[in-house]
């Protein structure tokens, strides 16, 4: 076998590989004659069929078959003597083998992994989040729980904010439905920004039985392409307004969140565990972000394109897997094109190149205590600790997850030893996307 070469672009190579035909058609024999002993044919006994039969019936794909094996072993062989790290699949392309050629010639064009150099972080920043839980953090938490377990009774009264509003409407444009403009008992809590701004301000103030009928003009962004900028007309009716009845906060109210003697006062103390957990939890993932986002600033590498394909392939699979799973019939119709994930999946590359250079050169493998330690902390959210943590050491897949999470706080930890950090004070509200 002779091997050569050649280098197309930063990171793009072909081999050259040339074979001799000799070896090729000696290989073609021996397994030609292999398959004597075992192919199964009308007419002979097994292990009796002549070569000659045996030729004509599979000579044709066992060059294919023998092809494919050599051209692989000469690529890999290829591949280990030149010290390559060949990123995603080869190409082969084989030139036309004509009766008197001595070698069988192709030729693989592939992708190598970039050489990732960190770049310097030293002037780098990242802002961390400083956010206290207080007792009016509880209280703000306990003011959620409550309307999250509101009931609703009718009212004769105009309609409010923080009502429940029952209604059927239906929109035209230009005097033509279009969709998602109409809707039969249609639930909506008005001041929760679930409509557009201007219908709520139209639906508001209205009574069970009202019927209005009002223009609408959809926003320039709006996310439904067919109707941004437009202007609707609407026709709606107001079947029923309920107003919120909030539960007292009580024993019954403790006991429905899991305090079973009722103590207000260890239901404060959970919650407010609960809440620093989740607290930190939102702080630890924007610091991460900004991390990341650094290692991408200060680290510049030209990325595999065949890695940024095969990512936005994969990425557009568990998109469809998504939908299906919410219910959403997904058929061969139905197609998300990769190139919708494109600039998603070269951040994930990216980032993905950065991190396994930074994790090899300052030593940042997950250790096995790390992971414990990780497991104990998430297993703290349920109700049975002990069993989750039995759980996760029971699924290869999701202690693989948490070791991932592991390096990657490793990655982090290391990143902040290396910038400059700001504390910077954060309204509790803000921090948990203002819940209320």
């Amino acid at each position: 076998m002779q091997a050569s070469l050649e280098t197309l672009g930063q990171l793009e190579r072909r081999l050259n590989i040339a074979v001799p035909v000799a070896d090729i058609d000696s290989e073609v024999h021996n397994r030609l004659v292999r398959l004597t002993r075992t192919v199964k044919m009308h007419g002979f006994r097994p292990g009796k069929v002549p070569l000659k039969v045996v030729v004509q019936q599979y000579g044709g794909q066992v060059r294919q078959e023998v092809i494919g094996d050599t051209l692989q072993k000469a690529f890999g062989e290829a591949v280990r003597e030149n010290n390559l790290k060949v990123a995603g699949y080869p190409k082969f392309d084989p030139k036309p083998l004509t009766d008197d050629a001595a070698d069988f010639e192709c030729s693989a064009t592939f992708e190598v992994y970039p050489e990732v150099a960190l770049g310097d972080l030293s002037a780098a920043s990242v802002t961390r989040p400083e956010v206290t839980v207080g007792d009016a953090e509880v209280d703000e938490t306990i003011g959620i729980m409550r309307k999250q377990r509101a009931t609703y009774s009718d009212v004769e009264r105009a309609a409010q904010n923080g009502d429940r509003v029952t209604l059927d409407y239906h929109g035209t444009i230009d005097g033509e439905p279009f969709a998602g403009g109409h809707a039969h008992d249609q639930a909506v809590m008005l001041g929760e920004g679930r409509l557009l701004p201007d219908f709520e301000t139209q639906v508001s103030g209205m009574k069970a039985g009202d019927r209005k009928q009002f223009e609408l003009r959809f926003p320039e962004d709006y996310h439904a392409k067919e109707t941004a900028g437009k202007t609707a007309t609407f026709d709606v009716t107001v079947k029923a307004v309920a107003e919120p009845q909030l539960p007292e906060v009580d024993a019954d109210f403790a006991t429905s969140l899991g305090v079973e003697d009722g103590d207000i006062s260890r239901m404060r103390t959970e919650i407010k565990a609960n809440v620093e957990r989740e607290a930190q939890r939102r702080i630890h993932a924007r610091i991460k972000d900004q991390v990341m986002q650094v290692l991408l600033d200060t680290t510049r590498i030209e990325v595999p394109k065949s890695l940024v394909d095969m990512e936005a392939e994969r990425m557009a699979h568990a998109a469809r897997h998504d939908l299906a799973a919410r219910g959403v019939k997904v058929d061969d119709k139905m197609q998300i094109p990769p190139d919708v994930f494109a600039e998603q999946a070269r951040r994930r590359v990216t980032l993905g190149l950065i991190l396994g250079e930074a994790v090899r050169a300052h030593s940042l493998q997950a250790k096995p205590e790390q992971v414990r330690a990780l497991v104990e902390e998430q297993a703290q959210s349920y109700e049975h600790p002990a069993e989750v943590i039995k759980w996760f050491y029971q699924s290869r897949e999701q202690l693989g997850e948490i070791e991932s999470l592991v390096l990657e706080n490793n990655v982090v930890e290391w990143v902040l030893s290396q910038v400059k950090i700001e504390n910077k004070p954060l309204a509790f509200g803000e921090l948990m996307g203002n819940q209320s």
